[in-house]
């Protein structure tokens, strides 16, 4: 059992919202640095990776509310860093242990402190971070690992299929590109055509989004496809549905259709992320960090991610 650190309080960095909207209302302040408490280990963080949600969720105070936000605010979910503060009651953590892991609309800070079992959405959560994976890549895991690993519960790729997976150059698609090829399945990413070399790089067959779809992928699997994952919102989840694939073997992640089951990143598989962490350190998964930014340059960080056409992830270092 670790005993609790007694790291005595000090400042920290943190990125916050002091009012809901774009990037333009972030700031780097200075605040008192966060304790751990009794079950909770505190962080020394020094890369946040960026996902779509982090400025959905602040985008406007009603979407804010719904995941339980409030003014001051916070900024970020994903994190890595080393362990440099222990609560009394810790038992699978000690100061100087390298982790990675998830604090809802918090981790863009110098310290973060989260629950030893906790989740992203409360309390926040931690692994190991295996030898072997730099804290930039770690920073990239907990979000798009875990929500690629529930998409693919979801259609259960595996051998003999042909999957479509939508948006397959975000942050997201490059884990589940990669996951699926693992199954065995056949993977055809849509994207952009400056995309497309990425997504070949990934294992993927690229094909254009946007209209006319259909008669693309059809010319590319002229047996068809059999699984398809939207990773953007809802076109390509039509398309799979004008090429035949039943509802249940089609998933979406940014919006919901009627018949379709939608993934979340909470319904991951257990031991999900660990393994999807191993697979990095052994080399067998390849995270594409498409830039990183300085915490001081979190606006720039953000409007690049916000925009939606970055292959790969998007990191702030701290």
């Amino acid at each position: 059992m670790a005993e609790p650190s007694t790291t005595p309080a000090d400042t920290s960095r943190a990125v916050q919202l002091e009012s809901f909207g774009g990037p333009e209302n972030l700031r780097v302040r200075r605040t008192p640095a966060p304790q751990a408490g009794p079950g909770r280990i505190r962080v020394r963080v020094t890369a946040a990776g960026l996902n779509p949600m982090d400025w959905f969720m602040t985008s406007d105070a009603d979407t804010a509310a719904r995941f339980g936000l409030s003014l001051p605010c916070g900024f970020g979910t994903d994190f890595a860093g080393t362990v440099d503060q222990v609560g009394a009651g810790v038992r699978g953590f000690a100061v100087g242990d390298r982790v990675f892991g998830g604090a809802l609309s918090r981790s863009i800070a110098d310290h973060v402190v989260v629950d030893e079992a906790g989740t992203i959405a409360v309390g926040g959560e931690a692994h190991r971070t295996p030898d072997g994976v730099d804290d930039r890549t770690a920073a990239t895991l907990a979000i798009a690992g875990r929500t690629a690993a529930a998409a693919l519960a979801v259609v259960e790729p595996g051998p003999g299929d042909a999957v479509l997976i939508g948006g397959a150059g975000g942050g997201v698609g490059v884990f589940a590109v990669q996951l699926a090829r693992r199954a065995g399945a056949r993977v055809i990413g849509t994207g952009s055509a400056t995309s497309a070399d990425a997504l070949r790089a990934l294992g993927a067959e690229p094909v254009a989004y946007g209209d006319g779809l259909a008669d693309r992928v059809r010319a590319l699997a002229p047996d068809g496809i059999t699984a398809a994952v939207d990773l953007h919102g809802t076109d390509t989840a039509h398309v799979a549905r004008e090429l035949g694939v039943p509802d249940a073997r089609i998933t979406t992640i940014a919006a919901q259709l009627d018949g379709i089951t939608p993934a979340n990143g909470a319904a991951a598989p257990r031991g999900a992320l660990d393994e999807i962490a191993e697979l990095v350190a052994a080399e067998e998964l390849r995270v594409p960090i498409a830039a990183h930014f300085p915490v001081e340059q979190v606006r720039a960080a953000v409007e690049l991610q916000a925009g939606r056409h970055v292959h790969g992830k998007v990191v702030v270092d701290l």
